[in-house]
This record gives C-alpha cells, sequence and structure tokens, in this order.
C-alpha cells in the first residue's frame, strides 16, 4: 500500500479537528505486523501536527503481573489497563485549551511502562495511537473503538511477522530458542485474538514482506 496515500488520509483526518475535539487515529493489527513504525513514521511526516500515544504504555507493572500469575503471558488483553487507556482516550478527544495532557510510554529496556512520559499539547489536532486490540469487542475493551474516529488494520504474512517477532525478542535480551518458544506460545495466541477484529477497521493496509516497515516495538 502507497505510504503517500496512508499520510493523506492521516493529513485529511487531522485537518477536520476543531477547537475541543481532536482527532484520534488508532492502529491495530498483531504482534509484529509493523504497526509502531507506520505509526511513527505518520507523526513524523505530519511534522507538529500528531502525537503518538502507544497502547503499551497501559501495559501493568511487572511486579502486579508477578501479583497476578500472568508474567507468562505478557501482552495478553488481561495485562493492560484497559479501562485506563480509555479514560485517557476520552480525555485526549475533548482537549482543554490550556492544559497538556501526559500519557504513559513503554521502555522496552526496563520491560516496564513509565507514567507522563508523552506530553500531548492541546492546539495538537491529530494523536495517532497503536496497539493490539484496539479493535476488540470484549470487555473492558470494546469502549476503545467508539472513542477512535478511524482505525487501521496492519496486516502481514504470518513467516515474516513471526521471525521479526523473534529477532525483536532476542534484540532485547531473550534467548533465542526462548524468543522461538514464547512466540509460538504467547505472541501467536495474542494475534489470533487480534485478528478476530479485522473487519472491524475502516482500512486494511497490507504489506507484502519487502514493503512492510521493519518492526519495532508493535
Amino acid at each position: 500500500m502507497d505510504p503517500q496515500d496512508l499520510l493523506s488520509r492521516a493529513r485529511r483526518l487531522a485537518a477536520s479537528a476543531h477547537p475541543g475535539r481532536r482527532r484520534l487515529l488508532g492502529i491495530a493489527g498483531p504482534p509484529g505486523a509493523g504497526k509502531s513504525t507506520l505509526a511513527a513514521h505518520l507523526v513524523a511526516e505530519l511534522d507538529g501536527e500528531a502525537v503518538l500515544v502507544p497502547m503499551d504504555g497501559f501495559h501493568l507493572a511487572g511486579a502486579e503481573l508477578r501479583r497476578l500469575g500472568r508474567t507468562g503471558r505478557k501482552g495478553a488483553p488481561d495485562t493492560f489497563d484497559a479501562a485506563g487507556y480509555a479514560a485517557l482516550l476520552a480525555r485526549l478527544r475533548s482537549p482543554e485549551p490550556d492544559s497538556a495532557v501526559y500519557a504513559p510510554a513503554f521502555d522496552r529496556r526496563l520491560e516496564e511502562p513509565v507514567a507522563g512520559s508523552i506530553p500531548v499539547a492541546p492546539h495538537i489536532p491529530l494523536v495517532v495511537t497503536e496497539g493490539n486490540y484496539l479493535l476488540l469487542d470484549s470487555a473492558p475493551w470494546a469502549p476503545v473503538r467508539a472513542l477512535l474516529d478511524e482505525v487501521w488494520y496492519v496486516d502481514l504474512g504470518t513467516p515474516e511477522r513471526v521471525r521479526r517477532l523473534v529477532d525483536r525478542h532476542a534484540r532485547f535480551g531473550r534467548p533465542r530458542d526462548d524468543a522461538e518458544r514464547f512466540v509460538r506460545t504467547s505472541d501467536e495466541a495474542n494475534a489470533r485474538t487480534v485478528a478476530a477484529g479485522r473487519d472491524r477497521a475502516d482500512l486494511v493496509v497490507t504489506f507484502a514482506p519487502g514493503e512492510a516497515p521493519p518492526a519495532r516495538g508493535d
């Protein structure tokens, strides 16, 4: 898919914002599809007209995952603060004239969310948010879709996506055999959950292996 067409569509969405009503663009898709790279590219090209607010800032902290017994399932729908994410999106939709909104980020080196990392100034017309579960229609994720003006679903063939995921986990310190096991048992289970929402997207962005953006953190 032509990146310029995607950029033009995002620019039109930003241009439709007005005082008191910011536009929100969601980029969804399975782990490793390239959604975070696409989102970052759009924000960079919009040059001050958009801010990137990833869903991953709402990962539960490692200590809480251990308390809940969910450490081995990190990245599954119930390992995020979905209600907190929806509440932030609601705040971002209706900016207050003189008040920035601060969003959390996720530090992959620490493998922890970091609060107050991303300032969204009130004059910014577009927020781009990306994550796996933007199109999930079960509680507590169901309210998210209605808070987004558009959601694009990024699709990439499974073999290429899995290869990228394994490489990414290894790059961030997992032994390769452990990375392969985690992708097979955790990431791919999450990918099947994500794929169920594909038909609820406004646009499906399909990349061939040679043209897909390299996966970063998605």
